[in-house]
C-alpha cells in the first residue's frame, strides 16, 4: 500500500492545480466571446482597476515577470485594447494604458463573475471564505 502522504489526491498542489483548470475551462468560452485569454482577461482586470500602471508594476500585481508579461502586452496592443507609453518623467519606465476599445470591453466582461459563481455552485459566502483562504495560502507559500 502507498504512503498516503503520497496519493494523488492527498496531494493540496494537485487540488489547487486541477480547479484552476477547471476554473480556466469555464472562463474560455466567455473570454473567447471578447476575444481574449484568460492571462489577457487578467491584465485587463488590473488596467480596468487602475489604468495607466507601469508595465513593472502591472507585473508585480500579476506575479508575471516581464517575460512572461510582454507578449501578452504586445496582444493587447495589436488587438487595439491597451497603449504602451514610455513615461515622460522616467524613459525608463513603460505605461500601460486602456484605448477607448479596451475600456469599451469592461462593460461586456462585466457579466463574467456572476456566470463563474453561478456555475460553481457555491454560495457568494462560500466563494469569498475560499478565495480568502487561498490568498493566505499564497501569502505563506511566498515568504
Amino acid at each position: 500500500m502507498a504512503d498516503q502522504s503520497l496519493l494523488l489526491d492527498q496531494q493540496v498542489c494537485f487540488a489547487l492545480y486541477s480547479a484552476s483548470l477547471a476554473m480556466t475551462k469555464v472562463y474560455k468560452p466567455l473570454l473567447a466571446k471578447l476575444g481574449l485569454t484568460y492571462p489577457q482577461y487578467l491584465v485587463m482586470l488590473v488596467l480596468w482597476e487602475t489604468d495607466g500602471l507601469t508595465v513593472s508594476s502591472l507585473g508585480e500585481r500579476l506575479l508575471l515577470d516581464s517575460g512572461t508579461l510582454t507578449p501578452l502586452l504586445k496582444r493587447l496592443e495589436a488587438a487595439d485594447l491597451i497603449t504602451r507609453l514610455r513615461d515622460v518623467s522616467d524613459e525608463r519606465c513603460v505605461r500601460v494604458k486602456l484605448s477607448a476599445a479596451g475600456r469599451a470591453l469592461k462593460a461586456s466582461a462585466a457579466k463574467i463573475p456572476a456566470h463563474i459563481v453561478a456555475r460553481s455552485q457555491c454560495s457568494l459566502p462560500e466563494l469569498l471564505a475560499l478565495r480568502q483562504d487561498i490568498q493566505v495560502l499564497r501569502q505563506h507559500l511566498l515568504t
